[in-house]
Formats: structure tokens, sequence, C-alpha cells
């Protein structure tokens, strides 16, 4: 490709990712305005203190949403990049301008706790997930965690959970503690449906395997599934006695066929599995299958 259309295929897609960056943030938007905060049900992070703030002072949610993120923009500015910062300011403000433009939509739900929260939660976490998986974010809670994980002796998501158990009890002052359970079930399912948006439903999965028939096992991976492997030499620690161990990538509906051919061929296998968030490069493709 010339320099001259890959700088053009580059513009398209950053205008891409901005689009949907702002689509994200309107998403959101429409799941707060129309779902959760009618039926007085927050959300987490920095957005859940913007509801409380306004339904506390009486200010516009938008205005909040805008100043209280404006300190964590420039914290992942510095922490993250300059690139990140630029997407998340464009998702914020479009997160806060559709609240206001959204403040007087119809109630999509009314009464039914358990619908608000699942629909609710449904919607904001695709919003999120979606300005996510284009590189900017809409709250600011997570880059805060992940500075403070830097300087206290706490994971990342173990401060996430603190931090939003704060929050819930902000708003429990507000909304009640049925108002309070309800947000942090909806801040639940949003985050589950941030993951799948983020990294998509045909996410990997990376299978290692110790079995005394290595040989055969990655024989019958290629020909029922048209899968490579690769073959790691490893020496175990107790009895000091040397093996190849299996590495494996499938897609998430191969799993459980994965599982099945390891079970056929060695019950006792060891199997270690992991979540594979991103593959690139290399030979990851299926061949044909015998």
């Amino acid at each position: 490709m010339s320099p001259i259309k890959k700088q053009k295929s580059n513009k398209l897609k950053m205008v891409l990712r901005v689009f949907l960056v702002i689509i994200g943030g309107l998403i959101t938007a429409y799941g707060l305005e129309a779902v959760l905060i009618p039926n007085n049900v927050s959300d987490g992070g920095v957005t859940g203190l913007s509801i409380v703030g306004s339904k506390l002072f009486g200010l516009p949610l938008g205005l909040l949403i805008g100043i209280l993120n404006i300190p964590f923009v420039f914290l992942g500015y510095k922490q993250i990049g300059k690139s990140f910062a630029i997407y998340s300011v464009m998702g914020i403000a479009s997160l806060s301008i559709g609240t206001t433009l959204m403040h007087h939509v119809p109630t999509i739900i009314h009464g039914d706790t358990l619908l608000i929260t699942v629909v609710g939660g449904i919607i904001i976490g695709f919003g999120m997930g979606l300005a996510l998986r284009n590189g900017g974010a809409l709250d600011g809670i997570d880059m805060l965690a992940v500075l403070l994980s830097r300087k206290l002796p706490f994971g990342t998501s173990d401060l996430i959970l603190f931090l939003n158990m704060f929050v819930f009890i902000v708003v429990s002052f507000v909304f009640g503690l049925q108002g309070a359970i309800l947000s942090g079930i909806a801040y639940y399912i949003a985050s589950k449906v941030i993951h799948i948006v983020e990294e998509g439903l045909s996410g990997s999965k990376s299978f290692k395997i110790i079995t005394n028939q290595p040989e055969v096992m990655v024989e019958v991976i290629r020909d029922r599934l048209g899968r490579g492997a690769t073959y790691t030499l490893a020496q175990g620690g107790y009895r000091n006695e040397q093996f190849k161990e299996i590495t494996c990538i499938v897609n998430r509906l191969e799993d459980s066929k994965m599982k099945e051919i390891i079970n056929e061929i060695d019950v006792n296998a060891f199997v270690v599995v992991y979540d594979v968030a991103e593959v690139k490069g290399g030979n990851f493709k299926k061949h044909d299958i015998h």
C-alpha cells in the first residue's frame, strides 16, 4: 500500500473510531435517561456520583459528568496516552450532551425491578463497551484504580470494586438501600456486557496440555478441529522427567469439542485453559478437517 493510501486508510479508521465512541456515549445516555434514572437506579463510577449530585443539588447531569471526569481524563492522558485521552473526551462529551438532550425521553420500563436492572445494564454496558473497544472511556474510575494499584498493595480489580462500593454507599443515601442494591446489580450486568462487546463473542481460549500421548493428541486436534498446536519442551519439578507441553488456541465455539478430544485420548491429561483477549499474526487459522 502506498504512503498516501495508507494515510487515507488511517484517517478513515480514526474517523470511524471517533464516530463509534460518540455513538457509545449516546447509547449509554439513553440507557440512563430512559431506564435507570427514572426508576431511581444509578450507575457506578463517576457517572453514579454525578447522578447523586444531580439529585441532591439540582444540577444538570450532563454538566456534572463532564466536570467530574476532567481530572480522570488528565490522568488517562498521563498514564495511557494522548489518543486515549482525546477519544475519552469525545465519549464523555457525547454522554454529557446525550443525557441533556434525552432528559425528557419516555421511560421504556416501569416498576419491574428485575427487568429495569437487566435492560438498563445491557444498554449502558453496550454503550460503554463500544467506546472502550474503539479506544475511549466514558467513566474515569477505572483510570483511578490503575493509578492507585501502583501505589497500594492491591490489584486493579480489587480497587475498582472498593471504589464502586463507596459509590453505592453514597447512592444509598439518595435512592435508598433498594436503589443501591439495584444499582449494583445493573452495574454488574453492565460490566459483563462491556467485556463481551470489548472482546467479542468470538474470543479465544488457550489450552496448555500435558499428556503421555502428545503426538496422538496433536494429530487428532488437527484432524478433528483443523487447528495446529505448538510443542514446548518442559521438565517436571518433582521427578525431573522431561515431556512435551502442547499449546493450542481455539475459538469459544470449539472449546467443548477440544475438551471432548482431550478426554477421549487421555482422561488423566493435565489441562490448563486461559481466556485470550486477542490473537494476531502467526498462523492462527483453521485448516481443512479430514
